[in-house]
């Protein structure tokens, strides 16, 4: 396994910011952290609220021609939008992803923080990004896109960790593989990738998605009735929201 590879960030997109930001704090029991401004140059908006050391971001475009209000066009609004990992050499992540045939789509340089975002076609299911922080080895330490003081919003009274992402592919086997070589993990069996932090799970299913992210939470029952209240369709221990399924045990 690469050095210090590990799941940092999560990003959903959704049409607009409301009411998915207030559904998850309240739903999930988070608290948002911040609110970049630096995405609006992509015609974007968004949120970002630690799940303990994991960020959860939603992103919603505010005009057309975006990326990502195309991503949202053909998927029909499901799916997540990227999986974010930091590790120790961003750049060397994206040099072995290039030799694979994965192109470099956008280079971010804000020090002490740099990042490589992976072309999502090439990637297939979604966006991955690696990105490291100077001097921020410590997974609680600095992290520029989640503001200056995000450890200050982590919440564990309802939430209390992401566990597992769910990719969707009519090729899960075949889908896991190309992550794996792209991410450069070890696999967990044949369609699972297990790093520090979390578990990636590829399934079958009809198109190319990141389909579900499962969390641990401290009474599954009072999450679930929380999601009812709110409208929401609750199908055994799972509810749809921000374009995938949250999963809860």
């Amino acid at each position: 396994m690469a050095p210090h590879m590990r799941l940092r960030q999560i990003c959903l997109v959704a049409p607009q910011l409301a009411p998915v930001i207030s559904d998850i704090t309240e739903i999930m029991g988070l608290s948002v952290c911040y609110r970049d401004g630096n995405v609006a140059k992509y015609g974007l908006e968004n949120a970002l609220l630690p799940v303990d050391t994991i960020l959860l971001e939603v992103v919603a475009p505010f005009k057309d021609g975006t990326t990502a209000g195309r991503f949202i066009e053909k998927t029909g609004g499901r799916g997540g939008y990227m999986a974010i990992f930091c590790c120790n050499d961003p750049d060397e992540r994206g040099r072995n992803a290039n030799a694979l045939g994965v192109r470099t789509a956008n280079v971010i340089d804000h020090a002490p923080y740099h990042g490589v975002q992976l072309h999502p076609r090439d990637c297939r299911a979604a966006f991955i990004e690696f990105n490291h922080t100077e001097g921020s080895d410590d997974i609680l330490g600095p992290y520029p896109p989640a503001g200056p003081d995000w450890q200050k919003y982590i919440r564990n009274d309802v939430t209390q960790a992401l566990t597992a992402v769910e990719m969707q592919s009519p090729d899960p086997v075949g889908l896991a593989e190309h992550w794996r070589k792209i991410i450069g993990v070890a696999p967990g069996g044949d369609a699972e990738l297990k790093l520090p932090n979390a578990t990636f799970r590829f399934v079958k299913g009809a198109s190319e998605i990141m389909s579900a992210l499962e969390f641990r939470v401290a009474d599954a029952a009072s999450v679930l009735h929380a999601a009812r209240e709110k409208g929401l369709a609750v199908a055994g221990n799972e509810f749809l929201l921000g374009g995938v399924t949250f999963r809860v045990s």
